[in-house]
């Protein structure tokens, strides 16, 4: 009989899997081992955060925490009751390897053509998968309730995503049920055949899973990879790299670079295996949504039949190392960080780690972000010291270490801002010597090159802007109050600028006065930059928010109005008096609401571009384009101006936002999953316009468009050709929407004579001869190694000099109060900065993250913690291993450190060693803290 250890270790074991499994809401019904309060806090969860969090926080109490005799069997059982029987087998008796990698690829074709089954009719098929017992009774009710609320595509995604959760056999079952529907064509583009000609009983297929699956994923996805054809342009760039050369193949978006490296990393894993040695490709991606974009549209689409193909990100859940992944598999894609993670464990002497000499081919996409201080340049450095080493060892007559073969991609190198020739051609040798490569690759598409129709629409400037004019005339009273001389135009990115440091400088001080005028006016810029491109109520809205949360978190001088203190950070604040009450947002709310109201003094830019859309769907049968603007803020109200507007409705534009995960903005991001979906409904074309910002200028494989429109957007040369490569339609066309003295049109024409420059940059390092050329970038690496050295040894000295926590304290950043020592802090996970010291908990206040509960995010954190005095926001509250840890985020503090005030943006920044989180002691604590109180 197993022990209560071997069944925990088991549910650690295929936590991965039960993550995917588990619809909490249905299996805690049928759980009685754990606690209300418990399942309160787990529902809580997922209603706020996610199922999946839910899942996360239900295995930690599982596995935590102490149960009675019988919890596991219950457990086995709450999953069978609750609809989740696979997660169910997984605990009681795991499936075979074979069965298990069996469903995964049945899992897998369903993600790939999910497309084409959101056609389905998804209320008939939802009761015949009920009827088949791959449905239970809540799933039914859930996915016609879907249906009904959001429409059958909604409801066809819902109905997907919950038969994969069944044991194996629910695929045969599901074609079952398409056939018995009448869903022929969706039948014959999931088996390649018609239900005539296939054999399948009423319990399955008649012949063997596996081979039924191979069988049909071969017809749908195509022939095998043997027939692979590259374009002649296609196959000349890829000659060097077939001989085993280092090369970057530099060829526009658009044009098949991927499909070049998919055919290279082919003819490189099938030499080595005749040759009788092992081949190991790993791709590098700089992006999450790149991973699963190569893997399921090339590398796993094309050579499944012959390799084995696996990917790897942030996102993955995986219930192995990456070590054991690389092992398994002879094509890994990933991100490069996680590369460099695993190669630095191996550095420091983790038997868990990864080494270049593992790796036979290693291609990195979009690589001109191969430069000094980038993820791929760290990987590179690696490789390029090897290989100097390597020369050594070869002149002493020693065995050199294998390094792997380098495979470029890139669709614009750029030319790292020079002005001019001599240094383009630098910024291209310095590119090549980081990727080691034998030659740059350029081809000649001839009538596969497809170039957009390029326009420029310059919006005139306003006549009138007498909301502008509010807003700056709140900017300079408050400029006069606090006695602040900007250096330049307010509304500009170098006043936004300014204004940071001043707020900085004045933490510093200790200058109240001066810190939270400074605080405003960069949001007031904010708002003049929105009104200058999108609408008034946008940037009204954004105000509004702005001091309706500083409202929440301030609290208000005796005698005052919470209107008139809306700048002010506490009671011990500046007092204002009342003629100065013209500083505040809410003296003017009433004025600035009404002139939103106007469309008389809108923007003019936003008149082109509504001119611009209308004119692309007018004139074009089936019109599909792209927007690219500066800000997710301006992503999501630009969709939204489009999704009100009734004109854009009667000519059938359907417009959707997609903007970047990363959760350095106060604007909500996108999970992968949320990118993923919209991008799919623009390949489908239930959504034909996409609003977007940098995001989806680079890599992402999004279907062809027609149009191209960039809004009052202008940064490199690099990223103008990445957008403008976006209209790979025939006869599509690439606008520039900018806004008269802008300067937006001026930068565009300096980018535009620097991709002329770039491409006689990259001509010149060609026409080199192979003996200079190879002196050049020779010289470089040399000069890489050596800044590589020096940062190296600076990092070790600072590392050298770390100190006691008891030499910093930290204070409010909002009113100077005391918050803690450096003695007070430990870490988690060696990243997580935390206050666990009970007297801690009384000087802060914890609010609810609003931001985070609407946006359904994969986070750890339960709300934000904030000073009780001024309502300066500390960190956030989070989760970890069910305890609550208040973790301090240092750019919201201020910093004493030698007696000196200091503006820290990140805890590295700090030569300081906090020691670790003692979880085992704290949960001690906890423990003997509670029977105390019991026992009283």
């Amino acid at each position: 009989m197993a022990s209560e250890n071997d069944k925990i270790n088991l549910i650690k074991d295929f936590t991965p899997r039960l993550r995917k499994l588990i619809e909490v809401e249905l299996v805690l019904d049928h759980l009685d081992f754990i606690g209300k309060e418990q399942k309160d806090l787990i529902r809580t969860k997922a209603k706020t955060q996610s199922n999946l969090k839910a899942v996360d926080l239900l295995i930690e109490t599982i596995i935590y925490r102490q149960h009675p005799d019988g919890w596991f069997r219950e457990f086995v059982d709450a999953l069978s009751a609750g609809g989740c029987k696979h997660a169910a087998i997984y605990v009681d008796c795991p499936p075979s390897p074979s069965v298990e990698a069996e469903n995964d690829y049945c899992v897998r074709l369903i993600e790939l053509l999910s497309p084409s089954l959101l056609r389905m009719k998804t209320t008939e098929v939802c009761h015949a998968c009920f009827a088949e017992e791959i449905l239970s009774r809540e799933d039914l009710e859930i996915v016609l309730a879907e249906c009904q609320n959001k429409g059958n595509i909604s409801g066809a995604r819902e109905l997907l995503k919950r038969i994969v959760r069944f044991p194996p056999g629910w695929f045969s079952t599901f074609l079952n049920v398409l056939k018995k529907t009448e869903h022929l064509d969706l039948f014959k583009e999931l088996t390649g055949d018609t239900p005539d000609d296939f054999l399948i009983g009423n319990s399955g297929v008649i012949f063997s899973p596996l081979q039924y699956f191979t069988d049909c994923t071969t017809v749908a996805e195509g022939p095998e990879k043997d027939d692979i054809v590259l374009r002649d342009y296609q196959m000349a760039v890829a000659k060097p790299a077939l001989e085993g050369k280092n090369i970057i193949i530099c060829l526009p978006t658009g044009s098949g670079k991927t499909r070049v490296a998919v055919y290279i990393t082919k003819e490189h894993l099938d030499n080595r295996r005749r040759e009788g040695r092992q081949g190991k490709v790993v791709i590098l991606v700089n992006k999450v949504p790149l991973v699963e974009q190569h893997y399921s549209t090339e590398f796993w689409k094309f050579l499944k039949h012959k390799y084995k193909v696996e990917r790897v990100s942030g996102d993955s859940q995986l219930k192995i190392s990456f070590t054991e992944i690389v092992q398994k598999n002879d094509i890994i894609i990933c991100t490069a960080q996680i590369l460099e993670n695993y190669l630095e464990r191996a550095h420091s002497g983790d038997d868990d780690g990864i080494k270049l000499s593992d790796l036979s081919l290693i291609v990195i996409d979009e690589c001109h972000h191969t430069q000094k201080g980038g993820v791929y340049n760290n990987i590179m450095i690696r490789y390029l010291k090897q290989k100097h080493k390597n020369v050594k060892l070869k002149k002493d007559q020693k065995e050199t270490v294998a390094i792997p073969q380098i495979l470029g991609l890139t669709a614009s190198p750029g030319v790292g801002g020079a002005k001019k020739m001599e240094k383009a051609e630098e910024h291209i040798l310095r590119i090549c010597a980081n990727l080691d490569a034998y030659k740059i690759m350029t081809g000649d598409l001839g009538e596969n090159k497809k170039e957009p129709h390029k326009n420029i629409a310059t919006a005139e400037a306003r006549k009138e802007d007498p909301f502008g004019d509010v807003i700056k005339g709140i900017m300079n009273a408050i400029h006069t109050h606090a006695e602040l001389n900007p250096t330049c135009d307010v509304g500009t990115q170098n006043y936004e600028q300014w204004v940071v440091q001043k707020e900085q400088n004045a933490a510093k001080e200790e200058n109240q006065k001066v810190r939270v005028c400074a605080e405003h006016l960069r949001q007031y810029n904010e708002a003049l930059y929105q009104n200058n491109t999108i609408r008034m109520c946008d940037a009204f809205s954004f105000l509004e928010k702005y001091f309706d949360e500083e409202l929440k978190k301030k609290v208000a001088p005796e005698g005052s109005s919470m209107g008139e203190c809306a700048a002010l950070p506490s009671k011990k604040a500046v007092e204002i008096r009342k003629k100065d009450r013209k500083l505040f947002f809410y003296y003017n709310k009433v004025k600035l609401q009404e002139l939103a109201k106007n469309p008389q003094y809108e923007n003019n830019s936003l008149f082109k571009l509504r001119t611009k859309i209308l004119q692309e769907f007018t004139s074009r049968e089936k019109a599909r384009g792209i927007i690219f603007t500066k800000t997710r803020r301006s992503a999501i109200a630009l969709a939204q101006w489009v999704q009100e507007n009734p004109k854009f409705q009667e000519v059938g534009v359907k417009a959707c936002h997609v903007i970047g995960g990363g959760d350095q903005s106060v604007v909500k991001p996108m999970t992968a999953a949320e990118q993923r979906d919209v991008l799919n409904k623009f390949r489908i074309a239930e959504v034909n316009l996409l609003i977007a910002t940098t995001v989806a200028e680079e890599g992402l494989d999004i279907a062809e468009c027609n149009f191209v429109i960039r809004y009052c957007l202008v940064t490199n040369e690099i990223a103008m050709i990445q957008a403008r490569g976006r209209g790979r339609a025939e006869d599509s066309s690439y606008t520039l929407v900018a806004g008269e003295g802008s300067g937006v049109a001026e930068r565009e024409s300096v980018n535009e004579y620097r991709e002329k420059m770039m491409s006689k940059a990259i001509e010149k390092v060609k026409k080199l001869n192979q003996e200079e050329y190879e002196n050049r970038i020779k010289e470089y690496q040399i000069q890489a190694i050596m800044e590589e050295r020096v940062r190296t040894t600076k990092k070790k000295q600072k590392g050298l000099k770390k100190e006691s926590p008891s030499k910093v304290k930290f204070s409010c950043r909002g009113c100077n109060k005391p918050v803690c020592s450096g003695e007070d802090i430990e870490i988690i996970e060696n990243m997580h900065r935390v206050n666990v010291k009970p007297q801690f908990r009384e000087i802060f206040i914890q609010r609810e993250n609003t931001t985070l509960a609407e946006r359904l995010l994969d986070y750890d954190t339960n709300g934000f913690i904030a000073c009780k005095d001024c309502g300066q926001r500390w960190g956030s509250l989070m989760l970890y291993r069910s305890i609550e840890c208040p973790c301090l985020d240092v750019k919201n503090l201020l910093v004493t450190y030698d007696e000196k005030k200091k503006n820290i943006k990140k805890w590295n920044e700090l030569t300081i060693q906090f020691p670790a989180f003692d979880y085992a002691e704290y949960a001690r604590n906890m423990a003997e803290s509670s029977e105390d109180e019991e026992s009283m």
